[in-house]
């Protein structure tokens, strides 16, 4: 089936593109392997999008997948195991679908969550350790947990499970906090117990038992007993599709200031796009320019 526009991914970058693009009356079609939002759809509570003093993130996204709706976008939800960048006309091959062309597509895969890369952590995951706070914190009422991490994201992880579990620590590697200013004083106002200036060196336990906690400055290690480990210490760029074809750095997709890839006819936007700042409303600025470069480009 041929398109005008295809936007992989359905994150806050490629719903705002298709939101342009399908106002503009171009057939559009958005590609998401995995739910409508993204990361940005896991996000308890969104402070900083203007306009909007408090959502959650599903709210959030969800209204730009009906805005997009509305428009006359088109939606797959299916994994692409072929991509065909190079031509006039672009090609992608679903599992199920089938395959999709376009003559513009927009790159906005988003980005994973980091692992801690210990050992034993990816064999703990349902059994404890988990990357999702709000999809998972329920799983946790009552008990005690963790969260590692020192951004906006391990801030709001550990303020929303001090609703649900008996304790909750939050442990960094730095004595102060990455995030903003205002999360920071509101956990450290909080029941949420700091362990500052440390780091996790082993996971103990399966289901997790404990955490092998050790002081960057003293070295001296404890253990540290919770059922549950969120971890929160940033994100990867989902580049594996386009590694071989556009341009990388350090992982993520370079462009210009219209969004444009080295490809002809192939943007990015969002997190997957290098950049100083990755949020919910940066993601929304990349695909609209990403959106408005394809639709003037000729």
């Amino acid at each position: 089936m041929t398109y005008d526009i295809i936007i992989i991914g359905g994150g806050p970058a490629g719903l705002t593109s298709a939101i342009y693009t399908a106002r503009a009356g171009k057939k559009t079609l958005v590609v998401e392997n995995y739910a409508i939002g993204g990361q940005a759809s896991l996000t308890h509570e969104v402070m900083n999008y203007p306009g909007i003093k408090s959502i959650s993130g599903f709210e959030l996204t969800d209204n730009m997948r009906k805005q997009a709706e509305s428009f006359g976008a088109e939606f797959v939800y299916d994994n692409i195991i072929k991509i065909d960048l190079m031509g006039g006309e672009k090609e992608i091959v679903t599992e199920y679908s089938g395959a999709y062309r376009a003559s513009k597509v927009i790159l906005a895969m988003g980005s994973k969550a980091k692992p801690l890369g210990l050992e034993g952590e990816a064999q703990l995951i349902g059994k404890g350790v988990s990357y999702c706070a709000t999809c998972d914190g329920n799983f946790f009422k009552g008990k005690s947990v963790a969260v590692v991490g020192g951004g906006d994201t391990a801030l709001i992880d550990a303020l929303y499970l001090k609703e649900l579990a008996k304790e909750v620590y939050i442990i960094h590697r730095r004595n102060e906090y990455r995030g903003s200013l205002i999360l920071a004083e509101k956990v450290k106002n909080s029941s949420v117990k700091e362990i500052l200036n440390s780091r996790i060196i082993k996971l103990n336990g399966s289901p997790l038992k404990s955490l092998t906690v050790q002081n960057n400055e003293t070295n001296q290690t404890f253990e540290l007993e919770v059922e549950g480990l969120f971890v929160a210490v940033g994100s990867a760029p989902q580049t594996d599709l386009v590694k071989d074809v556009v341009r990388l750095e350090d992982g993520y997709i370079v462009t210009d200031e219209e969004m444009r890839t080295n490809i002809k006819g192939v943007y990015a936007a969002g997190d997957v796009r290098k950049k100083t700042l990755r949020q919910i409303i940066t993601a929304c600025a990349d695909g609209a320019i990403a959106a408005t470069s394809a639709l003037e480009e000729r």
